[in-house]
Order: structure tokens, then C-alpha cells, then sequence
């Protein structure tokens, strides 16, 4: 355990340096703020073009604004941060193959598993961090400048797109052990994305993808049933803990040289 802790200070330490850690921070307090200040600018920024929009034959009816506005901004912009997320540490174990430092930190008794789990819980602690800064911002300001009554089942929908997220990351880590290659790494886990996107287009089997877990805003209205997606919860943890187990089995025999 000792290995393992001091691998993953070495892990926190190497984002700080490279600033990753703060611009990963910088970046979900900045959509945190974005979410309802865009709801509330909305309808100042369709009065001035409502002018325009008019001699274009469209005319803009007034716009109820509401903490629902802010919340539907924040699951258009969580997306976005997911991406950014995924491409800022997409190369956090591919960069170890093009340093050569697997083999000194190997060699050195460090067992290949804990590297691993290192690297995931770095990546576990800078998700769960951000999408919490990110939705007590969002909850703050809304909660200021309206009321998030109106918001149904709030911590449910939140929670099923931070899952969302977390599989997808732990995508990277089997696509980083499969390929030395950032940039198929990256495409990998686009891959699996698409794929499980695809599946949510069919009705009957929409329930088997974790992809399904991104479209939950109706959750909000309270238009949908939570146990409509408890299913898919399930099937987004068991993947979650395969990708991990997969990952460790390939990476214990996989040629590091």
C-alpha cells in the first residue's frame, strides 16, 4: 500500500505541475457559473436581436426564464466538459510508454495492478471533484436567483450523467493499456461512446447502454419514471468495474518494452 500511495502522490503532484489539476478545476467552476448565466442573460440577448429576427419575418415571444433554464443549460455544457476532461488525461498512461517510465517504476517492486488503480483514482477523485463543484455552483446561483423547487428529482439526474462520465473515463484506461498511442486511445474510447450512443436509438435495448444515462433532463419535469433508467444504472456499474478488471488483467500481461 505504501507503493501504491506513493505512485499516486507522484500522480497528483505531475498534474499540479502541469497545471492540469488547476485548469481541470478552473474549467468546471467556469461552467458552473455559465449555466445559469447564460439562463439569465437569455432573454437580454434575444431582445437584441429580436429586432433583426423580426425583419426576418420570426417574431420572439417573451421567455420564461427559471432554475429549469439553468439546470437544462448545465446538462448541455456537462457534456462539453466531459470531452475536455477525456482529451486533457487521455494520454495518462500512454505518456508513461513514450517516457519509459513503466519499466524503472516496474522494476523498482511496484506491482503493475497498483499503477493502474493509482491512475484510476486520480482520475475518480478530479471527476467526482469537478462535477460536484460544477453542480453546487450551478445550485447555488439558481437557487439565488429563482428557486430549484421547481427542479424534480435533482440529485437523481445529476448523478446519472456524473456516472455517465465516470464509465466513459474508465474507458481510457483498457483503450491506454491496449494502444501506446494517445490519439488511439482517444478514438478508442470515441468508438465505444458512438457505439453506445447508437444503442440508445433503439426503444427496446435503449436500456443496455450507458449512453442512455446523458438523456434524464425529462427526469426534471418529472415526465419520466426514475425506474425507467435503474436498469441501466446497474449495467453502467458492472461495466464500470469490467473495464477496471480488464484493464488490470491485459496490463499484468502486456510487454512494457
Amino acid at each position: 500500500m505504501k507503493q501504491f500511495f506513493a505512485f499516486m502522490k507522484k500522480e497528483i503532484i505531475q498534474h499540479l505541475r502541469t497545471g492540469r489539476m488547476f485548469i481541470t478545476i478552473a474549467m468546471f467552476c467556469l461552467f458552473g457559473i455559465m449555466n445559469p448565466a447564460i439562463a439569465k442573460l437569455t432573454p437580454w440577448m434575444l431582445q437584441m436581436v429580436s429586432k433583426d429576427l423580426e425583419q426576418s419575418g420570426m417574431q420572439i415571444s417573451n421567455m420564461e426564464v427559471n432554475a429549469l433554464t439553468a439546470w437544462t443549460q448545465y446538462y448541455k455544457n456537462m457534456p462539453i466538459a466531459l470531452i475536455i476532461f477525456i482529451i486533457m488525461f487521455g494520454s495518462i498512461l500512454t505518456a508513461e510508454y513514450e517516457k519509459g517510465t513503466l519499466i524503472q517504476v516496474i522494476t523498482k517492486g511496484m506491482k503493475r495492478w497498483g499503477i493502474l488503480a493509482s491512475k484510476f483514482f486520480v482520475l475518480f477523485a478530479l471527476w467526482s471533484l469537478g462535477s460536484l463543484i460544477c453542480c453546487v455552483i450551478t445550485w447555488g446561483y439558481s437557487e439565488y436567483f429563482w428557486d430549484n423547487g421547481i427542479v424534480k428529482h435533482l440529485v437523481f439526474t445529476a448523478f446519472c450523467f456524473y456516472l455517465f462520465g465516470l464509465w466513459l473515463i474508465t474507458v481510457i484506461i483498457p483503450a491506454s493499456v491496449f494502444f501506446r498511442w494517445n490519439g488511439a486511445a482517444l478514438l478508442c474510447t470515441g468508438a465505444v461512446f458512438f457505439i453506445a450512443y447508437l444503442v440508445t436509438l433503439f426503444p427496446k435495448v435503449k436500456e443496455f447502454s450507458p449512453a442512455c444515462l446523458m438523456n434524464t433532463m425529462d427526469f426534471m419535469t418529472g415526465a419520466a419514471d426514475i425506474n425507467e433508467y435503474t436498469f441501466a444504472i446497474g449495467i453502467t456499474l458492472l461495466c464500470i468495474v469490467l473495464n477496471i478488471i480488464l484493464s488490470i488483467f491485459v496490463f499484468n500481461r502486456k510487454a512494457i518494452s
